[in-house]
């Protein structure tokens, strides 16, 4: 897994008009916790979190926080602005040497399955898969090859065995399987029968009826 190292700075002020300031400033404000730790309100630039929110990659960061000890993490949940998209908010999960963890990885799928030359279609239903493993063991993302699928066949939770961590998923669920695609049959008319055309609808037009981070 890839390491990165990021600045911050330790935030004194969390209320909400403190954090817009941080945002006009190019800053995004964030929270570090973890069970072992007080949770710290911290600050850092959007142009260093910015490549590790829009990825399909896990990364493990290391935060620098001035008048602290280096604080190992990962990014656990993100907050965007409705309408610019914008990182507004990033919380921040503590790891400790030698203690798992649960954490959703992307999932990849590679090959091109045998269903699609049967007339197929893939469909990939399960992009994230949450597992349990060490720190250290945390995989940027879950490669599942599907080119033996055939058409009607899916590949579940339960099929994907590893040596480093687990699968918490319900063996049940499906990360992705080759289905027929559907085809709408339109009903034909029966013989002696004449189709009338429907008569339109007609809309009268009335008074409508009256309806924080």
């Amino acid at each position: 897994m890839e390491k990165v190292i990021i600045d911050a700075q330790k935030r004194s002020k969390i209320d909400k008009a403190s954090r817009s300031a941080l945002r006009k400033e190019g800053k995004v404000p964030g929270i570090f916790y973890s069970k072992h730790h007080e949770p710290l309100a911290v600050q850092f630039s959007e142009r260093a979190i910015h490549p590790l929110v829009f990825t399909s990659k896990t990364s493990l960061i290391t935060l620098n926080v001035e008048g602290h000890e280096e604080l190992d993490c990962i990014i656990k949940d993100v907050q965007f602005d409705p309408v610019t998209e914008k990182i507004v908010h990033v919380d921040l999960l503590g790891l400790k040497k030698g203690e798992k963890i649960q954490i959703e990885v992307p999932v990849q799928l590679i090959g091109n399955p045998i269903g699609i030359k049967e007339g197929g279609i893939l469909q990939h239903t399960l992009h994230k898969i949450e597992i349990e493993c060490l720190p250290v063991d945390i995989p940027e993302h879950l490669e599942i090859d599907v080119a033996e699928l055939k058409l009607g066949q899916a590949i579940h939770a339960g099929d994907l065995k590893y040596d480093n961590f687990i699968v918490l998923n319900s063996p049940e669920s499906i990360i992705a399987a080759v289905t027929h695609p559907k085809v709408e049959k339109v009903a034909e008319p029966v013989a002696g029968e004449t189709t009338e055309a429907a008569e339109p609808e007609v809309i009268t037009k009335g008074k409508p009826q009256d309806k924080e981070e």
